[in-house]
């Protein structure tokens, strides 16, 4: 079976992209925290589920990176023992 390359540069893009979905996380909550100091009723409601979309969104990308990244970790991990390395 061949393996994807999994070295250096991947992990460092996962990192980056799971930074920049926590950047993001932040970013909608502080959104949403200032929709609550909006006087209009239809900004507030605009605003109030367009940063809960960004949380979503984010939150799923982060998920989904973490997840990935422990998935990737696992086959390295066995692979390794697998080999009789470690």
């Amino acid at each position: 079976m061949i393996e994807p390359p999994f070295g250096l540069f991947w992990w460092i893009r996962q990192m980056f992209l799971t930074a920049a979905g926590g950047f993001f996380l932040l970013f909608g909550i502080h959104v949403l925290i200032g929709a609550y100091t909006l006087k209009d009723p239809y900004s507030f409601i605009l605003t109030f589920f367009a940063s809960n979309l960004i949380i979503l969104i984010s939150a799923t990308l982060i998920l989904g990176f973490v997840l990935r990244m422990i998935k990737v970790y696992r086959m390295s991990r066995g692979s390794d023992h697998e080999s009789g390395e470690g």
